[in-house]
Protein backbone atom coordinates (compact mmCIF):
# COMPACT_ATOMS: atom_id res chain seq x y z
CA UNK A 1 0.00 0.00 0.00
CA UNK A 2 1.27 3.48 -0.69
CA UNK A 3 0.92 5.95 2.49
CA UNK A 4 -2.41 7.63 0.91
CA UNK A 5 -3.64 4.32 0.46
CA UNK A 6 -2.98 3.09 4.09
CA UNK A 7 -4.23 6.17 5.64
CA UNK A 8 -7.62 6.53 4.10
CA UNK A 9 -8.25 2.63 4.76
CA UNK A 10 -7.45 3.29 8.20
CA UNK A 11 -9.73 6.44 8.25
CA UNK A 12 -12.37 4.28 6.71
CA UNK A 13 -12.25 1.85 9.67
CA UNK A 14 -10.67 -0.85 7.08
CA UNK A 15 -7.51 -3.07 7.79
CA UNK A 16 -4.24 -1.71 6.22
CA UNK A 17 -0.79 -2.79 5.84
CA UNK A 18 0.34 -1.84 8.79
CA UNK A 19 -0.93 0.54 11.39
CA UNK A 20 0.27 4.94 10.43
CA UNK A 21 1.77 6.38 13.63
CA UNK A 22 3.18 9.54 14.10
CA UNK A 23 5.28 11.41 16.86
CA UNK A 24 3.52 14.56 16.64
CA UNK A 25 0.36 16.12 17.35
CA UNK A 26 -1.55 17.31 14.46
CA UNK A 27 1.18 19.24 12.49
CA UNK A 28 4.64 18.93 9.89
CA UNK A 29 7.44 18.43 12.07
CA UNK A 30 8.27 20.84 14.88
CA UNK A 31 4.86 21.85 14.66
CA UNK A 32 4.05 19.15 16.92
CA UNK A 33 6.89 20.15 19.43
CA UNK A 34 6.20 23.07 22.12
CA UNK A 35 8.27 25.81 21.70
CA UNK A 36 11.29 25.15 24.54
CA UNK A 37 10.97 20.97 23.27
CA UNK A 38 11.56 22.62 19.42
CA UNK A 39 14.44 24.76 20.57
CA UNK A 40 15.82 22.24 22.38
CA UNK A 41 14.72 19.85 19.57
CA UNK A 42 17.19 22.07 17.19
CA UNK A 43 19.79 22.11 20.02
CA UNK A 44 20.54 18.65 21.14
CA UNK A 45 20.24 17.18 17.46
CA UNK A 46 21.58 20.38 15.13
CA UNK A 47 18.11 18.87 12.98
CA UNK A 48 14.85 20.41 11.74
CA UNK A 49 13.54 17.34 10.85
CA UNK A 50 12.51 15.03 13.66
CA UNK A 51 10.62 12.46 11.15
CA UNK A 52 14.01 11.64 9.97
CA UNK A 53 15.84 11.99 13.38
CA UNK A 54 13.26 9.63 14.94
CA UNK A 55 13.14 7.56 11.86
CA UNK A 56 9.72 7.86 11.13
CA UNK A 57 7.70 6.92 8.24
CA UNK A 58 5.53 9.85 7.63
CA UNK A 59 2.14 8.83 6.20
CA UNK A 60 0.46 12.43 5.83
CA UNK A 61 0.96 16.11 4.95
CA UNK A 62 -0.94 18.95 6.78
CA UNK A 63 -1.83 21.65 4.22
CA UNK A 64 -3.24 25.23 6.19
CA UNK A 65 -4.69 28.25 4.20
CA UNK A 66 -2.01 30.77 3.22
CA UNK A 67 -1.77 33.63 5.98
CA UNK A 68 -3.54 36.93 6.37
CA UNK A 69 -1.67 40.18 6.04
CA UNK A 70 -0.32 42.14 8.68
CA UNK A 71 -2.22 44.82 8.38
CA UNK A 72 -5.35 42.56 8.86
CA UNK A 73 -4.07 41.00 11.95
CA UNK A 74 -2.53 44.59 13.35
CA UNK A 75 -5.72 46.31 13.21
CA UNK A 76 -6.80 44.55 16.21
CA UNK A 77 -4.54 45.60 18.28
CA UNK A 78 -7.31 48.87 19.06
CA UNK A 79 -9.29 46.38 20.61
CA UNK A 80 -7.21 45.52 23.31
CA UNK A 81 -6.62 46.36 26.50
CA UNK A 82 -3.11 44.68 27.99
CA UNK A 83 -0.14 45.62 30.14
CA UNK A 84 2.34 48.14 29.19
CA UNK A 85 4.84 45.47 30.20
CA UNK A 86 3.92 43.52 27.35
CA UNK A 87 5.52 44.08 24.23
CA UNK A 88 4.02 43.23 20.62
CA UNK A 89 6.03 40.99 18.25
CA UNK A 90 4.77 41.70 14.63
CA UNK A 91 5.31 39.17 12.59
CA UNK A 92 3.24 36.53 10.52
CA UNK A 93 -0.28 36.39 12.34
CA UNK A 94 -1.03 32.89 14.18
CA UNK A 95 3.12 32.70 15.05
CA UNK A 96 3.60 32.28 18.56
CA UNK A 97 5.57 35.14 20.46
CA UNK A 98 9.16 34.67 21.10
CA UNK A 99 9.60 35.11 24.60
CA UNK A 100 8.22 35.69 27.78
CA UNK A 101 7.36 39.09 27.65
CA UNK A 102 5.27 39.19 24.56
CA UNK A 103 2.62 39.06 22.95
CA UNK A 104 1.25 38.34 19.03
CA UNK A 105 -1.83 38.28 17.02
CA UNK A 106 -3.72 35.52 16.36
CA UNK A 107 -6.01 37.02 13.00
CA UNK A 108 -9.06 36.05 14.64
CA UNK A 109 -7.97 39.39 16.76
CA UNK A 110 -6.80 37.09 19.92
CA UNK A 111 -3.94 38.24 21.68
CA UNK A 112 -1.35 35.33 22.08
CA UNK A 113 0.73 35.98 25.48
CA UNK A 114 3.71 33.98 26.20
CA UNK A 115 4.28 32.13 29.05
CA UNK A 116 7.43 30.69 30.49
CA UNK A 117 9.48 28.86 27.99
CA UNK A 118 8.24 25.34 29.48
CA UNK A 119 4.49 26.78 29.78
CA UNK A 120 1.75 27.23 27.03
CA UNK A 121 0.93 30.40 26.01
CA UNK A 122 -2.15 32.74 26.82
CA UNK A 123 -5.37 33.63 24.49
CA UNK A 124 -6.38 36.95 25.58
CA UNK A 125 -9.95 38.03 24.19
CA UNK A 126 -10.14 41.70 23.15
CA UNK A 127 -11.38 43.58 25.67
CA UNK A 128 -13.81 45.39 23.67
CA UNK A 129 -15.58 42.40 22.86
CA UNK A 130 -14.89 39.96 26.08
CA UNK A 131 -16.41 42.87 28.34
CA UNK A 132 -19.91 43.99 27.88
CA UNK A 133 -20.14 43.70 23.91
CA UNK A 134 -23.87 44.09 22.69
CA UNK A 135 -25.17 42.45 19.50
CA UNK A 136 -24.15 45.08 16.92
CA UNK A 137 -20.70 44.85 18.57
CA UNK A 138 -20.88 41.48 17.50
CA UNK A 139 -22.29 41.80 14.14
CA UNK A 140 -19.63 44.32 13.40
CA UNK A 141 -16.51 42.89 14.66
CA UNK A 142 -13.93 42.09 12.03
CA UNK A 143 -13.48 38.95 10.98
CA UNK A 144 -10.32 37.67 9.38
CA UNK A 145 -10.16 36.81 5.23
CA UNK A 146 -11.00 33.23 4.69
CA UNK A 147 -12.95 34.14 1.64
CA UNK A 148 -10.05 36.00 -0.29
CA UNK A 149 -8.71 34.18 -2.78
CA UNK A 150 -5.34 35.42 -2.16
CA UNK A 151 -5.80 32.46 0.97
CA UNK A 152 -5.99 29.91 -1.21
CA UNK A 153 -3.97 30.51 -4.40
CA UNK A 154 -1.17 27.69 -3.25
CA UNK A 155 -3.65 25.14 -2.24
CA UNK A 156 -4.63 22.96 -5.73
CA UNK A 157 -0.48 22.90 -6.57
CA UNK A 158 -0.04 21.94 -2.67
CA UNK A 159 -2.20 19.09 -2.44
CA UNK A 160 -1.03 17.85 -6.35
CA UNK A 161 2.40 17.76 -4.91
CA UNK A 162 1.37 15.78 -2.18
CA UNK A 163 -0.45 13.33 -4.00
CA UNK A 164 2.44 12.98 -6.38
CA UNK A 165 3.94 11.53 -2.88
CA UNK A 166 1.62 9.43 -2.47
CA UNK A 167 0.79 10.85 0.95
CA UNK A 168 -2.08 11.94 2.30
CA UNK A 169 -3.13 15.14 2.44
CA UNK A 170 -4.81 16.77 5.85
CA UNK A 171 -6.46 20.07 5.91
CA UNK A 172 -5.96 21.91 9.32
CA UNK A 173 -9.10 23.40 10.44
CA UNK A 174 -9.13 22.95 14.32
CA UNK A 175 -10.77 25.45 16.88
CA UNK A 176 -13.73 25.29 14.19
CA UNK A 177 -16.53 27.22 16.02
CA UNK A 178 -16.25 27.11 19.81
CA UNK A 179 -12.88 28.11 20.98
CA UNK A 180 -12.62 30.42 17.75
CA UNK A 181 -15.52 32.14 19.61
CA UNK A 182 -14.53 32.49 23.09
CA UNK A 183 -11.22 33.52 21.89
CA UNK A 184 -13.33 36.49 20.97
CA UNK A 185 -15.64 36.58 23.41
CA UNK A 186 -13.80 35.24 26.59
CA UNK A 187 -14.91 31.73 27.34
CA UNK A 188 -17.17 33.08 30.57
CA UNK A 189 -19.42 35.64 28.34
CA UNK A 190 -19.56 33.35 25.60
CA UNK A 191 -20.68 30.13 27.88
CA UNK A 192 -23.16 32.65 29.60
CA UNK A 193 -24.57 33.87 26.49
CA UNK A 194 -25.10 30.61 25.16
CA UNK A 195 -26.51 29.30 28.64
CA UNK A 196 -29.32 32.58 28.89
CA UNK A 197 -29.68 32.14 24.68
CA UNK A 198 -28.63 35.68 23.97
CA UNK A 199 -28.86 36.40 20.15
CA UNK A 200 -24.85 37.90 20.49
CA UNK A 201 -24.00 33.99 20.86
CA UNK A 202 -26.00 32.65 18.27
CA UNK A 203 -24.50 35.96 16.01
CA UNK A 204 -20.77 35.11 16.45
CA UNK A 205 -21.39 31.11 16.27
CA UNK A 206 -22.94 31.48 13.20
CA UNK A 207 -20.56 34.30 11.42
CA UNK A 208 -17.69 32.01 12.52
CA UNK A 209 -19.16 29.34 11.11
CA UNK A 210 -19.84 30.40 7.94
CA UNK A 211 -15.93 31.35 7.56
CA UNK A 212 -15.59 27.32 9.03
CA UNK A 213 -17.96 26.49 5.95
CA UNK A 214 -16.41 28.45 3.12
CA UNK A 215 -12.88 26.82 4.10
CA UNK A 216 -14.31 23.49 4.24
CA UNK A 217 -15.72 23.60 0.83
CA UNK A 218 -12.26 25.49 -0.71
CA UNK A 219 -10.35 22.37 0.49
CA UNK A 220 -12.70 20.00 -0.79
CA UNK A 221 -12.36 21.68 -4.35
CA UNK A 222 -8.96 21.66 -3.99
CA UNK A 223 -9.13 17.33 -3.48
CA UNK A 224 -8.27 17.89 0.12
CA UNK A 225 -8.16 13.71 1.37
CA UNK A 226 -9.14 14.67 5.04
CA UNK A 227 -10.49 17.74 6.96
CA UNK A 228 -9.34 18.19 10.67
CA UNK A 229 -12.29 19.82 12.50
CA UNK A 230 -13.47 20.00 16.25
CA UNK A 231 -13.16 22.09 18.96
CA UNK A 232 -11.90 21.28 22.86
CA UNK A 233 -15.23 20.59 24.71
CA UNK A 234 -13.89 17.88 27.26
CA UNK A 235 -12.26 18.14 30.53
CA UNK A 236 -10.17 15.66 32.26
CA UNK A 237 -13.34 13.31 33.76
CA UNK A 238 -16.04 15.45 32.63
CA UNK A 239 -17.34 17.54 29.02
CA UNK A 240 -16.49 21.48 29.36
CA UNK A 241 -20.40 21.77 28.71
CA UNK A 242 -23.57 19.92 29.25
CA UNK A 243 -24.32 17.41 26.22
CA UNK A 244 -27.53 19.04 25.53
CA UNK A 245 -25.71 22.76 25.26
CA UNK A 246 -23.33 20.96 23.07
CA UNK A 247 -26.31 19.51 20.88
CA UNK A 248 -28.23 22.80 20.86
CA UNK A 249 -25.12 24.73 19.96
CA UNK A 250 -22.26 23.46 18.23
CA UNK A 251 -23.89 19.93 16.57
CA UNK A 252 -26.17 21.66 13.77
CA UNK A 253 -23.16 23.83 12.94
CA UNK A 254 -20.64 20.94 12.64
CA UNK A 255 -22.99 19.28 10.07
CA UNK A 256 -23.84 22.45 8.14
CA UNK A 257 -19.51 22.51 7.57
CA UNK A 258 -19.38 18.63 7.13
CA UNK A 259 -22.34 18.37 4.77
CA UNK A 260 -21.12 21.23 3.33
CA UNK A 261 -17.82 20.19 2.29
CA UNK A 262 -18.91 17.14 0.83
CA UNK A 263 -21.50 18.62 -1.62
CA UNK A 264 -17.93 19.37 -3.30
CA UNK A 265 -16.13 15.94 -2.55
CA UNK A 266 -18.64 13.24 -1.34
CA UNK A 267 -15.61 10.59 -0.31
CA UNK A 268 -13.70 13.53 1.82
CA UNK A 269 -13.31 12.14 5.34
CA UNK A 270 -13.49 14.11 8.31
CA UNK A 271 -11.56 13.75 11.84
CA UNK A 272 -12.70 15.43 14.80
CA UNK A 273 -10.32 16.77 17.44
CA UNK A 274 -11.25 17.35 20.91
CA UNK A 275 -9.15 16.99 24.06
CA UNK A 276 -10.54 15.39 27.18
CA UNK A 277 -13.97 13.25 27.64
CA UNK A 278 -15.99 13.84 25.21
CA UNK A 279 -18.11 10.18 25.19
CA UNK A 280 -21.63 11.29 25.59
CA UNK A 281 -20.99 12.87 22.40
CA UNK A 282 -19.31 10.44 20.37
CA UNK A 283 -22.60 9.22 19.00
CA UNK A 284 -23.90 11.92 17.89
CA UNK A 285 -20.36 12.96 16.12
CA UNK A 286 -20.25 9.61 14.15
CA UNK A 287 -24.11 10.28 13.25
CA UNK A 288 -23.20 14.15 11.85
CA UNK A 289 -20.28 12.03 9.56
CA UNK A 290 -17.45 12.45 11.56
CA UNK A 291 -15.03 9.31 10.50
CA UNK A 292 -12.28 9.58 13.07
CA UNK A 293 -11.94 10.86 16.71
CA UNK A 294 -8.92 12.88 17.85
CA UNK A 295 -7.00 12.03 20.05
CA UNK A 296 -8.60 9.96 22.51
CA UNK A 297 -6.41 10.22 25.83
CA UNK A 298 -6.16 7.44 27.72
CA UNK A 299 -6.49 9.41 31.14
CA UNK A 300 -9.75 10.39 29.92
CA UNK A 301 -11.68 7.12 28.15
CA UNK A 302 -10.54 4.16 27.43
CA UNK A 303 -9.68 3.58 24.05
CA UNK A 304 -9.89 -0.38 23.66
CA UNK A 305 -13.82 0.46 25.15
CA UNK A 306 -14.49 2.93 22.88
CA UNK A 307 -12.99 0.37 19.80
CA UNK A 308 -15.48 -2.19 21.33
CA UNK A 309 -18.57 0.20 21.19
CA UNK A 310 -17.76 2.09 17.90
CA UNK A 311 -15.56 0.00 16.08
CA UNK A 312 -18.22 -0.19 13.05
CA UNK A 313 -18.37 3.59 12.65
CA UNK A 314 -15.34 5.40 13.89
CA UNK A 315 -11.60 4.78 13.77
CA UNK A 316 -8.96 6.53 16.09
CA UNK A 317 -6.27 8.93 15.92
CA UNK A 318 -3.86 9.49 18.79
CA UNK A 319 -4.15 7.07 22.11
CA UNK A 320 -0.50 7.61 22.96
CA UNK A 321 -0.65 9.12 26.30
CA UNK A 322 1.08 12.36 26.81
CA UNK A 323 0.24 13.10 30.10
CA UNK A 324 1.77 9.99 31.43
CA UNK A 325 3.44 7.50 29.48
CA UNK A 326 5.54 9.11 27.28
CA UNK A 327 6.87 12.13 29.91
CA UNK A 328 7.22 9.65 32.36
CA UNK A 329 7.19 6.05 31.60
CA UNK A 330 10.43 3.76 30.71
CA UNK A 331 10.69 3.01 27.09
CA UNK A 332 9.57 -0.48 27.80
CA UNK A 333 6.44 1.32 29.27
CA UNK A 334 5.91 2.90 25.85
CA UNK A 335 6.34 -0.15 23.86
CA UNK A 336 3.83 -1.84 26.16
CA UNK A 337 1.38 0.74 25.61
CA UNK A 338 1.76 0.97 22.04
CA UNK A 339 1.77 -2.37 21.34
CA UNK A 340 -1.49 -2.28 23.50
CA UNK A 341 -3.03 -0.38 21.74
CA UNK A 342 -2.42 -1.58 18.49
CA UNK A 343 -3.98 -5.26 19.57
CA UNK A 344 -7.05 -3.59 20.96
CA UNK A 345 -7.94 -0.46 18.91
CA UNK A 346 -5.82 -2.07 15.90
CA UNK A 347 -7.30 -4.74 15.70
CA UNK A 348 -9.43 -4.71 12.14
CA UNK A 349 -7.85 -1.51 11.55
CA UNK A 350 -8.99 1.88 12.30
CA UNK A 351 -6.39 3.22 14.57
CA UNK A 352 -3.73 5.74 13.31
CA UNK A 353 -1.30 5.60 16.58
CA UNK A 354 0.21 9.28 17.70
CA UNK A 355 0.53 10.78 20.96
CA UNK A 356 -2.30 12.89 22.16
CA UNK A 357 -1.05 16.25 22.27
CA UNK A 358 1.98 18.12 21.33
CA UNK A 359 5.46 17.15 22.50
CA UNK A 360 6.94 18.67 25.79
CA UNK A 361 10.50 19.14 27.08
CA UNK A 362 9.68 16.25 29.69
CA UNK A 363 9.72 13.58 27.06
CA UNK A 364 12.80 12.00 27.13
CA UNK A 365 13.80 10.84 23.21
CA UNK A 366 14.47 7.28 24.63
CA UNK A 367 10.80 7.14 24.48
CA UNK A 368 10.61 8.40 20.88
CA UNK A 369 12.17 5.95 19.61
CA UNK A 370 10.69 3.00 21.55
CA UNK A 371 7.26 4.72 20.06
CA UNK A 372 8.44 4.06 17.06
CA UNK A 373 10.43 0.92 17.09
CA UNK A 374 7.51 -0.58 18.56
CA UNK A 375 5.35 0.98 15.98
CA UNK A 376 6.96 -0.52 13.01
CA UNK A 377 7.61 -3.93 15.17
CA UNK A 378 4.42 -4.80 15.93
CA UNK A 379 1.86 -2.46 13.54
CA UNK A 380 1.78 -5.07 10.42
CA UNK A 381 -1.19 -6.75 9.80
CA UNK A 382 0.23 -10.12 9.01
Amino acid sequence: MTPRERVLATLRNEQADRVPYDITHCSNGLGGFNREAARLFRERTGSENPDEYFGVERDVAWVDVGPTRLELAERYLAFHRLSEDLTYVPGEPAQPPPRAGTFSLLEWGTALVAGSDASYDRFVPPARIAENASLEDIEQYPLPDFDAEYRYAHLNEEVVSIRRRDLASVAFMAMTIFETAWQIRGMGPLMTDMLAGEDSAACLLDRITELSRFRAQRYAAAGVDVIHIGDDVGMQDRMLMSPATWREWLKPRLAHIIASAREVKPDVLFFYHSDGFIEPIIPELAEIGINALNPVQPECMDPARLKQQYEDRLAFWGTVGIQNTLPFGTPEDVAAEVKRRIETVGKGGGLYLAPTHVIAPEVPYENLFALVEAAKKHGRYD
